[in-house]
C-alpha cells in the first residue's frame, strides 16, 4: 500500500463505493465515510490526513475545549430559539425547579409524599437529637436544622428522593474540628464558630455550583469514600460508648486507641448497668427492625418507626422507674420554640473568620459528596436526571440561610433518603411534610424528651451508621483494583486510628496519588499481528499475536502531556533496546522501523511533541524509521502546527497499523 502523500485528493481521482450492498445509497453514504475510497486505474489509494490547521482554527478548538470542560451538559440548550418571555420563565424554573414540577403536581403524588414525609419525620426526630451530641450542641439545634433547610431545598433542589437534615458524618466532623479550636462546648464562641463554619460551607457549595466546578467533588474516588465512610461509622459508634455505657469522664479524642483506653479505664467505676441494659435491649430491637425491613420491602416502615418507638418506650421506662436517680443519663431540657436568628453570630470580623472558612470548606466537600452520591443513586433508580451543579447551588443557599437561623450544616441523609424512596415519595414535598412535623415537635413536643435516656440515642446512632460500613464494596474493590483498595484502607485506618480530618486528608491524598500514577505512568503495549488478519493487538493479551521481525509496533494508551512525555519516550526506547539485545544475543533481525499506534492518544501538548522530536532524532541516529498510525485530528493538527510532520515526512503518517507495517516491510527489502 502507498503511504499518505497529500492532504488533498488528486482531481483526476473519481469517488466510488463498493457495490456489495453493504453501504447505503444516495446521501446516506455521507454518514459512512468508511464506504468511500478514491481509485485510480482500479487500484485503491489510502486515505489522506488533513493538512496543517490555521492559527484561528486552533484557537477555535481551544475555545471549544474550554467550553466542553466547563459546560459539558450545555446548560443553555433549553433557552435556544425561545422568545424572551419564555426564557425568563425557564430561568426561574432553572433556579427554582418547584415551579416546573409543581405545575404537574397531583393529589395522587401528594398522598405518596405525605406518607413518606410522616415516615421520615418519625425517623429524623430521634436521630437529630442523637446527632446533636456528635456536634456537641444542644438537641434543638439539630431539630432547627431539620425544619428550615428542607423547606429551602424543596424549592431549589432537583432530587425527588433526598431527605435533608443533619447527618452523622458531618455532625461528627464539625464537632471534632470545632472542639479542637474551642474546647468549651457551652461557650458563645463555640456556637459562633459553628454558625460561621455553616455559613462558609454554604458559600463554598454555592460557588462550586455557580462556577460549575462540581467535578472537583469527583476527585474523592469511590474507594476513598467507602473507606472514609466506614472509618467514620466506626468512630461514631465508638463515640457512642459514653452514652451506651453511662461513662461520665470520657476522652475528647476520637481515635480508637484513646476511646478504648477511656472505656476500659472506667470499667470498674464508670459503667452503669441500668444504662447498659437499656442501650443493649433497644439496640437489639433496632437491629431486628432493620433486618425485617431488609427482608421485606413492604415492611419498610418497621425500621423507620423503630427509633421513635424506642424513644417513647425508653422515656416511659426512665420516667416510671426514675432511673435517672440511679445514674442513667437523660437528655434533659430541650428548648421549645422555632429557630431564633443567629445572623449576629456569624464571625465576619473576628479571629474566628479563617477558622470558620477552613472548617466550612471541609464540611462543604463532605456534605456535597454524600448528597450527590445519594441523589445520583436514587435518580438512576427512577430514571431521571440530577444536575450536580444545581444541587450544589441549592445546598449552598440552603446552608447559608440555615446559618442565619440557628442551623448547622445539612445535607442528604442516606438512611432517611432510603426510607423516603421506599415509602413512595414522588417529589420534594415529602421534605416539606417532614419539616412541618419537626416544627410541631419544636412548638409542642420537646418537653416530652426530657426523660429520654442518652443510651437510646447512642443505640439509634449506632444502628444508623452501621449501614455506612460496606464490607461487600471493600471486597469488590480489592478484587478489581489493588491501588483502589490501598486508598480505601488508607482512608479507613486514618479515620479510625488518627482523626476524621486526617482520614479525609489521606482519602484526598491517595485519590490524587492514584490520578498521578495513571497520568504519569500510562499503560503502554507491544503489539503483534493476529495470524491470518491485518489486526494488531497487545501481545500480552493475545499470546498468538506475532511480532514482525525488524519492525517494532507499540501503542500508548493515554494522551501525551508534560507529566508523562519523558516516561513514554524512555519506555519506547527501552523496547528498542530490548529488541537490539535480542539481535546481539540470538541473532534476530535488529529493529529497522518503529510504528506507534496513535489512536488512543486523544491529545498532546508541547512537551509531548518535544518528546516525539527527541525520540525521532534518537531513532534516526540508530537508523530506525519512525512511523505514526491513525493519529486523531487534534493531535495531527498540533503535529502540523509544530512542523514535526515536516521533519518526519507526511509519507510516514498512516491510516492503520497494517498499512504502516506493510510500508516498513517494503523498506526492509530495499
Amino acid at each position: 500500500m502507498k503511504p499518505f502523500e497529500s492532504s488533498k485528493p488528486d482531481p483526476e481521482l473519481k469517488l466510488t463505493r463498493p457495490n456489495n450492498g453493504d453501504y447505503p445509497e444516495g446521501d446516506d453514504a455521507k454518514l459512512h465515510p468508511s464506504s468511500l475510497k478514491y481509485v485510480e486505474n482500479d487500484l485503491p489509494a489510502v486515505y489522506k490526513p488533513g493538512g496543517s490547521q490555521p492559527a484561528l482554527k486552533l484557537l477555535t478548538d481551544l475555545r471549544i475545549t474550554i467550553v466542553e470542560a466547563l459546560f459539558p451538559d450545555d446548560p443553555l440548550r433549553h433557552f435556544k430559539r425561545k422568545p424572551k418571555s419564555q426564557k425568563f420563565i425557564l430561568g426561574l424554573q432553572a433556579v427554582f425547579p418547584v415551579l416546573e414540577w409543581g405545575r404537574h403536581y397531583t393529589w395522587y403524588k401528594f398522598k405518596g409524599d405525605l406518607l413518606a414525609g410522616l415516615t421520615i419525620a418519625s425517623l429524623c426526630i430521634p436521630q437529630d437529637i442523637g446527632y446533636a451530641k456528635l456536634a456537641h450542641v444542644e438537641p434543638q439545634y439539630a431539630l432547627y436544622t431539620s425544619f428550615v433547610t428542607p423547606l429551602i431545598y424543596a424549592a431549589m433542589g432537583s432530587s425527588r428522593d433526598i431527605a435533608i437534615g443533619p447527618v452523622a458524618v458531618v455532625s461528627l466532623l464539625l464537632g471534632t474540628l470545632i472542639r479542637k479550636e474551642i474546647d468549651d462546648i457551652n461557650s458563645a464562641n463555640y456556637y459562633q464558630l459553628l454558625f460561621t463554619s455553616t455559613f462558609f460551607a454554604g458559600i463554598f457549595q454555592a460557588i462550586l455550583g455557580i462556577c460549575r466546578l462540581g467535578f472537583l467533588v469527583d476527585f474523592l474516588s469511590h474507594a476513598s469514600i467507602v473507606g472514609f465512610m466506614g472509618g467514620a461509622a466506626i468512630t461514631i459508634s465508638l463515640q457512642q460508648l459514653k452514652g451506651f455505657l453511662g461513662i461520665n469522664n470520657f476522652t475528647k479524642n476520637a481515635d480508637m486507641i484513646s476511646v478504648m483506653k477511656s472505656v476500659w479505664g472506667s470499667v470498674h467505676h464508670g459503667w452503669n448497668w441500668q444504662t447498659i441494659l437499656i442501650g443493649a435491649f433497644f439496640l437489639m430491637f433496632l437491629m431486628t427492625a432493620k433486618f425485617i425491613g431488609k427482608k421485606s420491602k413492604q415492611l419498610f416502615w418497621v425500621p423507620a418507626v423503630a427509633p421513635l418507638i424506642s424513644v417513647i418506650l425508653s422515656t416511659l421506662i426512665v420516667f416510671l422507674t426514675r432511673a435517672d436517680k440511679h445514674g442513667v443519663k437523660i437528655v434533659g431540657h430541650v428548648k421549645r420554640g422555632i429557630n431564633p436568628s443567629s445572623a449576629n453570630k456569624i464571625a465576619l470580623k473576628s479571629a474566628l473568620l479563617p477558622k470558620g472558612a477552613k472548617i466550612g470548606f471541609v464540611a462543604a466537600l463532605i456534605a456535597l459528596t454524600e448528597a450527590i452520591a445519594i441523589g445520583r443513586t436514587f435518580a438512576a433508580l427512577k430514571d431521571y436526571h440530577l444536575d450536580g451543579n444545581k444541587e450544589m447551588i441549592a445546598m449552598g443557599i440552603m446552608n447559608m440561610a440555615g446559618s442565619l437561623t440557628s442551623c448547622y450544616v445539612a445535607t442528604g441523609s442516606f438512611s432517611r433518603s432510603a426510607v423516603n424512596y421506599n415509602a413512595g415519595c414522588h417529589t420534594a414535598v415529602s421534605n416539606v411534610v417532614m419539616s412541618i412535623i419537626v416544627l410541631l415537635t419544636l412548638l409542642v413536643l420537646t418537653p416530652l424528651f426530657h426523660y429520654t435516656p442518652n443510651a437510646i440515642l447512642a443505640s439509634i446512632i449506632i444502628s444508623a451508621v452501621m449501614s455506612l460500613i460496606d464490607i461487600k464494596a471493600a471486597y469488590l474493590i480489592w478484587k478489581i483494583d489493588k491501588l483502589d483498595f490501598i486508598a480505601c484502607m488508607g482512608a479507613f485506618l486514618g479515620v479510625v486510628f488518627v482523626s476524621v480530618e486526617i482520614g479525609l486528608l489521606i482519602a484526598v491524598a491517595l485519590s490524587f496519588a492514584k490520578i498521578l500514577v495513571h497520568v504519569t505512568r500510562p499503560h503502554t503495549a507491544l503489539l503483534g499481528k493476529i495470524p491470518g488478519t491485518n489486526i494488531f493487538r497487545n501481545t500480552e493479551q493475545y499470546p498468538s499475536a506475532a511480532t514482525i521481525p525488524g519492525i517494532l509496533v507499540v501503542r500508548i494508551d493515554a494522551s501525551i502531556y508534560f507529566t508523562n512525555a519523558n516516561y513514554i519516550r524512555e519506555r519506547i526506547l527501552r523496547w528498542v533496546d530490548d529488541e537490539e539485545e535480542k539481535f546481539q544475543e540470538k541473532g534476530e533481525m535488529r529493529p529497522r522501523s518503529l510504528v506507534i499506534e496513535m489512536s488512543p492518544i486523544i491529545n498532546i501538548d508541547t512537551s509531548g511533541i518535544h518528546a516525539l522530536e527527541e525520540l525521532h532524532k534518537t531513532l534516526k541516529k540508530r537508523n530506525i524509521q519512525l512511523a505514526l498510525a491513525n493519529p486523531v485530528k487534534i493531535v495531527l493538527d498540533k503535529l502540523h502546527a509544530s512542523k514535526f510532520i515536516d521533519e518526519l515526512g507526511e509519507e510516514w503518517i498512516f491510516l492503520t497499523v497494517a498499512e504502516a507495517v506493510q510500508t516498513c516491510s517494503d523498506r526492509l527489502k530495499l
